[in-house]
C-alpha cells in the first residue's frame, strides 16, 4: 500500500482523478447555500494497483482534497490547505469510497427497535403469511417509527440508498405503503429510496390486481411479485398480470422468487421471452433471492446466466449460506447487476438482519472464495450497488466531477482491507449531507 506524493504535478493528477479541474478559488466555484460548499482534506482515494508476477501485491492511494459544492462532487485536486474562506474538514487519511446501498428491505414490517419477540417459524412461506396476517393489523400505527428506527441503522452502516418491498395485501390495504412513504419522505433529505408494491398474500390469488394498480399512483416505484407457482396459483396469469401492471405504469419490476427448481426456472424464461416482445422492459426486472439458480448445474447455472443478461434482468441477493449455493459468480460473470439486501431485521421472518451491506459482500468472500487483494477489492460492488473506485484493471473510476456526493469515510487502507475488517463508518454522506457519524476533524475556515 503507497501513498502517491500531495504535491502531484498537474499531468500526474489528471490521470489520477480521471482528468477532473483541480480546485480553484472560491470565487470560481458554483454558488451555493451557506454550509453546501465545502472541502474534504487529506482524503485518501485508491488510485491503482501494483503488480507482480503473481497478479496484484498491493492497492495504490494517495492523499487528496474533494471540493463538494451543492451535493456533488465538484473538484478533486492535491491534499493542502484549502481555498481561503472556504469551510474545510480535514479527513486526515480516511478512505473514501462510494456510499452503499441495500437493495431488498422490509421497512415497513418490523419489531426493530421494540423488546426481544422470540422467534416462532410455521411451515414454510403459506404458514408464515398466516402468522403476518394476523398480526399486520396491530403493527400499522407503529410502521412509520419502526421504519424510521431502520432508515437510522442502514445509515450507520454507511448505506445511502435502499429499495424497500412495501406490503400492499388485503389485511392492511395501502396502510403500510401511507405509512412507509410518510416515513422515507421525512427523510429525503439524507436518504435515498425505491419502494416496492409488494404483494406479500398474493395477487391473482388474492385478487389484488386493483389495489397493486392504486398502489403504483400512491408513491410505489416498482411493481412487485411473488412465487407464481408455489404462492400465486398459476405461473402464467401471475407473470402476465405483473408485467402487465409493470407496462401500464410505465415501471420496474421487483419479483420475489423464492420457489426452487423447474417452477422458478419457468417464471424467468417467461419473463425474458415477454421482454423480447416488449423491449421497453429490458433493464428494468430484477428478481429477488431467485433461489431457482442454485440448483442448476454449472454449465445450466451459466446458459441461466446469459439469458438473463441479454434481457437485462438483475438479482438482489441476501448471499444466503446453505447446502446450495446461488451462482453469483457466474451471474456477474456474464454481466447480469448483482446486488445485496437486509431482506429481514427483526420481525416473523427473521431476526439476523443487520442493515450492512458490506457484511453480505463479507460473506460472498468467504463463499466464493474471494481471497486476494484483487477479488476481495472489486467485491465492493456488492454494496456500493456498482460504483468502484477502481475497474479490475486499475483504472481510476470514482470520484470524479459531477458525481454524486454519496460517501462513507472508514478508517482503512484501501477497498480490500474495508471489505476484509469491516470497519466502523466514521462519516457517511448523501448528497453531501451528514447522514450518520460525524464530520472528520475541527471544521475549520
Amino acid at each position: 500500500m503507497t501513498d502517491a506524493p500531495t504535491d502531484l504535478s498537474r499531468r500526474a493528477l489528471m490521470g489520477v482523478a480521471g482528468a477532473v479541474a483541480l480546485a480553484g478559488p472560491a470565487s470560481a466555484a458554483p454558488k451555493s447555500k451557506a454550509g453546501d460548499d465545502y472541502v474534504l482534506r487529506n482524503v485518501r482515494l485508491e488510485t491503482g494497483y501494483d503488480r507482480d508476477a503473481d497478479g496484484v501485491s498491493a492497492t495504490r492511494t494517495g492523499l487528496f482534497n474533494v471540493r463538494i459544492t451543492g451535493g456533488k462532487i465538484a473538484t478533486i485536486g492535491p491534499a493542502g490547505p484549502s481555498a481561503r474562506g472556504l469551510h474545510a474538514y480535514d479527513a486526515k487519511g480516511l478512505l473514501m469510497l462510494p456510499a452503499f446501498r441495500d437493495m431488498h428491505i422490509h421497512l415497513d414490517k418490523t419489531f426493530y427497535g421494540d423488546p426481544w419477540r422470540a422467534p416462532r417459524l410455521k411451515h414454510g412461506i403459506p404458514g408464515q403469511i398466516a402468522i403476518e396476517q394476523k398480526l399486520l393489523p396491530g403493527m400499522l400505527a407503529g410502521v412509520e417509527a419502526h421504519a424510521d428506527r431502520l432508515i437510522s441503522l442502514c445509515q450507520s452502516k454507511g448505506t445511502t440508498f435502499a429499495r424497500s418491498q412495501c406490503n400492499v395485501d388485503p389485511v392492511v390495504g395501502l396502510g403500510n405503503l401511507e405509512r412507509l412513504k410518510r416515513a422515507l419522505d421525512r427523510r429525503k433529505a439524507t436518504f435515498g429510496y425505491e419502494i416496492v408494491a409488494f404483494p406479500q398474500h398474493g395477487l391473482v390469488s388474492a385478487h389484488i390486481e386493483g389495489l397493486m394498480r392504486e398502489a403504483m399512483s400512491a408513491g410505489a416505484t416498482h411493481v412487485g411479485g411473488i412465487d407464481p407457482t408455489a404462492v400465486d396459483g398459476g405461473m402464467e396469469r401471475s407473470v402476465d398480470t405483473i408485467l402487465q401492471i409493470a407496462l401500464d405504469a410505465h415501471a420496474p419490476i421487483d419479483m420475489h422468487l423464492h420457489e426452487p427448481g423447474p417452477s422458478g426456472i419457468a417464471a424467468i424464461r417467461r419473463i425474458a421471452a415477454r421482454v423480447d416482445q416488449e423491449p421497453s422492459l429490458k433493464g428494468r426486472v430484477t428478481f429477488s433471492h431467485c433461489f431457482c439458480l442454485e440448483a442448476l448445474s454449472e454449465t445450466e447455472a451459466s446458459d441461466m446466466a446469459q439469458l438473463m443478461a441479454h434481457a437485462g434482468m438483475s438479482v438482489a441477493s441476501t448471499v444466503p449460506m446453505g447446502p446450495q449455493v446461488m451462482p453469483i459468480p457466474a451471474l456477474m460473470e456474464a454481466g447480469v447487476p448483482v446486488y445485496v439486501g437486509t431482506d429481514t431485521v427483526v420481525d416473523f421472518w427473521g431476526v439476523f438482519g443487520q442493515c450492512d451491506s458490506l457484511l453480505r459482500t463479507w460473506t460472498a468472500c468467504q463463499i466464493y472464495g474471494w481471497k486476494d487483494e484483487l477479488a476481495i477489492s472489486q467485491a465492493l460492488k456488492l454494496a456500493t450497488g456498482g460504483p468502484m473506485p477502481l475497474s479490475p484493471t486499475g483504472e481510476q473510476l470514482w470520484p470524479k466531477a459531477g458525481d454524486a456526493a454519496d460517501v462513507v469515510l472508514v478508517r482503512a487502507a484501501c477497498s480490500a482491507e474495508t471489505v476484509a475488517r469491516m470497519p466502523h463508518r466514521e462519516t457517511v454522506l448523501y448528497r453531501g449531507r451528514l447522514a450518520a457519524g460525524a464530520w472528520p476533524g475541527a471544521k475549520a475556515a
